[in-house]
């Protein structure tokens, strides 16, 4: 059993994020560092996976819908529905020892933490990778999306919309790290620290200017310099983004309207 866990999502290869976190104190303190899904499609998806894979054992990796995605690509198949052009990219750059990685990962992933229980980790949510939850997301949804999570799990920490939150479902912690790598509305890098004390959200400041540049230096991706803009310079806000998830939570198509 561990005393302290870093949880980390939606690194989405960008290193010079991946770096500045896994630089934090407490992080570095940590007994393990999770990373909750969509490790390496973006910019530097080989730079970031080298930054994970370094973590040895204290590295627990869950299988994000953006893995599988860039494996299903690698592999010559096609992911349901398409995939964005930075997909295809980081899945033409992965060597096959880290396409059978991701190929690998599992997905939910369950963990002891002492003095807060069993922490189930997992992407969209436990039951699939890809499935949409928002921290307003109505509690009847909630209790289908957590219907199988056994009762002795009462921690659960996903990613998949990029915004960290904390909130209760029916007496169970529910905990969105937010993304590393395209974090939505929040200022600095998100991440979660879980020990005995509870669920902690914390941020780690960036130079943004620098962190573009450093990555349009570094990637071949040929929308490099729009990618950064858009995901690093002037990311959505929450709202946007919560505007943009909603329909896929199952409420009602005119939740916001008046």
């Amino acid at each position: 059993m561990v005393e302290r866990i870093a949880v980390l999502s939606d690194t989405h290869g960008v290193e010079p994020c991946v770096r500045a976190v896994l630089a934090e104190p407490e992080v570095q303190a940590a007994d393990l560092v999770v990373v909750t899904g969509d490790l390496a499609a973006g910019p530097q998806p080989t730079q970031v996976l080298d930054a994970l894979v370094a973590l040895g054992e204290r590295g627990v990796l869950v299988r994000g819908n953006a893995d599988r995605d860039l494996v299903t690509i690698a592999r010559g198949g096609t992911p349901p529905g398409g995939t964005p052009a930075v997909d295809w990219l980081a899945a033409g750059q992965l060597p096959s020892s880290y396409v059978e990685l991701l190929g690998g990962l599992p997905h939910p992933v369950v963990l002891e933490l002492a003095g807060l229980g069993a922490v189930m980790c997992c992407h969209g949510s436990p039951r699939d990778d890809d499935e949409v939850v928002l921290v307003d997301t109505r509690p009847a949804r909630w209790a289908e999306v957590l219907a199988d999570v056994p009762d002795e799990v009462r921690v659960v920490c996903c990613g998949h919309t990029h915004m960290p939150s904390v909130r209760l479902v029916d007496r169970r912690w529910v905990v969105n790290s937010g993304s590393v790598g395209m974090p939505y509305g929040s200022t600095g890098i998100p991440w979660v620290l879980l020990d005995a004390k509870g669920v902690q959200l914390r941020s780690t400041a960036i130079d943004a200017r620098a962190v573009a540049a450093q990555v349009i230096a570094d990637s071949a991706f040929p929308g490099v310099a729009a990618w950064v803009e858009e995901y690093v310079l002037n990311p959505p806000s929450d709202v946007d983004a919560v505007l943009a998830f909603a329909g896929r939570d199952g409420r009602p198509a005119d939740w916001n309207a008046g």
